[in-house]
């Protein structure tokens, strides 16, 4: 098909009518039409003109869009909703003063005041546009895919430039960005690969995400002290960088911000920068060739695909406040890291597989252990810091010589593989704020003889301590008939449950225990254990295990039972935790 007349007995011309008719070169429209729907043409390539008659009152989204061969829009005089202000070759909505559809041809008139979004959508046949002061803003998509387009000034009144904009403007080499713009959408220049330089105005206080992705030509770019974030993947495989001076301004790189500028061999990161995104700098020259690999350690990300430095031994930055993910991943030779108090937060694989790592002193800032954080280290042993409420999966994965680990009554969550295929555990004292253990937290620690399950705990996760062949106590204290089980807690090959482990319970909850789904598995079931908090061993919590804790405090001892707040030590805090844990059940 390639030219179509649609009759006057037609009134609306429906969504996708003409969709991808590529070869169609004309089209009339009658005068009894009153809406063109939308996309009703979009994807006509082969349609030189279009005349929009005056009965049409609604034109909807996307209705030209990738109308590349378009040189000639006209609406016809007395249309009360558009016009083609003095033959301008372009749809206006009149209301808004919102330019539309544009075509190869058009001359943006004085009167716009808005280009609308996709009003030049792939319209590869545009080599020039002037755009009038009168316009305030540049919309989504705008001039995205043309192609042709090779050089554009934005003028002083636009004041915002939307998400794709310039998008695929593979031949746009210059663009002036005035003063009067406060904001550049994510993907703006994407894929601007003919794009030399640019010059962003102090107006701009943030960089979008993805903004100048992939502009493969763009050698300099000139930062303002107005910007106060770089997006993620804002300078991405744009490999002809080859320095960045970053200003003081800034305190927030997003990862990928620069990952695959392959020339930056100059970066100059500022103070003011707290965080800066996984993989920021992968994949750059700069970032490859540091002598001792992690320059502004825990603030760069990880390099990907470059060597790890030499260092055996790297000391954080003071103003650091996040370790980003996988930053010192896979550095074998890394034996020592100091971490100062600022950090607050330990990325996913920040150290994983570090396999020299022996030891590491977390900082009372940090309050969750992310996923696989130290899977993998030669650790022989943690301490968990009171600020600490999560250990998240894998945390301590395959850390084969850890023989103890102190969980502090801080923590109230052990994610799924914590500490699996820690071998080297011999025991574990979990506190009585955790809730949950996860899936095979404890999974294949043969060498773990026994393990204390506090009356917290509401959830065991499915294989939670799978193949713990060497387990020969459990002390249970929480109500069986109240923990959720998954499948196979116990299991240990080729039984059930390790044949030579007895599980520990209070005398009150013997009778659940010997009928609960698994626990009733074991082959040696003891009712001998004393409730956290009774001091006197009466079976019961009072007032009277207050004074017997005091006397028990005073003459610097210890019982089963006077380790209240679970910090692995009888003291003063014990009989404050005693206390609240009376006037609670009250």
């Amino acid at each position: 098909m390639t030219s179509i007349t649609i009759p006057n007995s037609v009134t609306s011309i429906g969504d996708y009518a003409f969709y991808r008719c590529s070869g169609l070169t004309s089209v009339t429209i009658g005068n009894s039409v009153t809406s063109i729907g939308e996309a009703a043409f979009c994807g006509c390539y082969g349609l030189t003109s279009v005349t929009i008659p005056n009965s049409v009152t609604s034109i909807r989204y996307g209705a030209f869009f990738d109308c590349s061969g378009l040189t000639s829009i006209v609406v016809e005089n007395g249309n009360p909703t558009y016009d083609s202000s003095n033959g301008c070759n372009a749809i206006i909505e009149t209301a808004s003063s919102t330019l539309i559809q544009g075509c190869m041809n058009t001359i943006i008139p004085n009167s716009v005041t808005e280009i609308g979004d996709y009003a030049f959508y792939y319209c590869s046949g545009l080599t020039s546009v002037t755009i009038p002061n009168s316009v305030t803003s540049i919309g989504e998509r705008t001039f995205c895919g043309c192609t042709g387009l090779t050089s554009v000034t934005i003028p002083n009144s636009v004041t915002s430039i939307g998400d794709y904009a310039f998008a695929y403007c593979s031949g746009l080499t210059s663009v002036t960005i005035p003063n009067s713009v406060t904001s550049i959408g994510n993907y703006a220049f994407y894929y601007c690969s003919g794009l030399t330089s640019v010059t962003i105005p102090n107006s701009v206080t943030s960089i979008g995400e993805g903004t100048f992705y992939s502009c493969t030509g763009l050698t300099s770019v000139t930062f303002p002290n107005s910007v106060s974030s770089i997006g993620s993947g804002a300078f991405y495989e744009c490999s002809g960088l080859t320095s960045i001076t970053i200003p003081n301004s800034v305190t927030t790189i997003g990862s990928n911000a620069f990952n695959g500028c392959t020339s930056l061999t100059s970066i100059t990161i500022p103070n003011s920068v707290i965080h800066i995104g996984d993989f920021a700098f992968a994949n750059t020259t700069w970032f490859n060739s540091q002598p001792d690999g992690l320059i502004y350690a825990g603030l760069v990300a990880y390099r990907y695909k470059g060597t790890m430095p030499s260092s055996t031994s790297i000391i954080i930055r003071d103003e650091t406040h996040e370790i980003c993910s996988y930053a010192f991943a896979g550095h074998s030779g890394l034996t020592s890291v100091s971490i100062p108090n600022s950090v607050t937060y330990i990325g996913d694989g920040a150290f994983g597989n570090c396999s020299g790592l022996t030891s590491i002193t977390i900082p009372n800032s940090v309050t969750s252990i992310g996923y696989n954080v130290f899977g993998g280290c030669g650790l022989t042993s943690i301490t968990i810091p009171n600020s600490v409420t999560s250990i998240g999966d894998y945390a301590f994965s395959y850390c084969s010589r850890l023989t103890s680990v102190f969980i502090p009554n801080s923590v109230t969550s052990i994610g799924n593989y914590a500490f699996s295929y820690c071998s080297g555990l011999t025991s574990v004292f979990i506190p009585n704020s955790v809730t949950s253990i996860g899936d095979y937290a404890f999974r294949d620690g043969s060498g773990l003889t026994s393990v204390t399950i506090p009356n917290s705990v509401t959830t065991i996760g499915s294989y939670a301590f799978f193949r713990c062949s060497g387990l020969t106590r459990i002390d249970a204290y929480p109500n069986p008939e109240k923990v959720g089980m998954g499948s196979n807690v116990f299991y240990s090959e080729p039984y059930r449950v390790p044949i030579n482990c007895s599980l520990h319970v209070l005398p009150k909850y013997l009778s659940a225990y010997l009928t609960a789904n698994q626990w009733r598995d074991f082959f040696k079931i003891e009712a001998d254990l004393i409730e956290i908090g009774d001091i006197n061993a009466d079976g019961e919590i009072s007032i009277a295990d207050v004074t017997s804790l005091v006397d028990v405090v005073l003459r610097q001892k210890s019982t089963s039972a006077s380790d209240v707040n679970g910090d692995g030590e009888t003291s003063v805090a014990d009989i404050t935790a005693l206390t609240d844990l009376l006037l609670n059940r009250q």
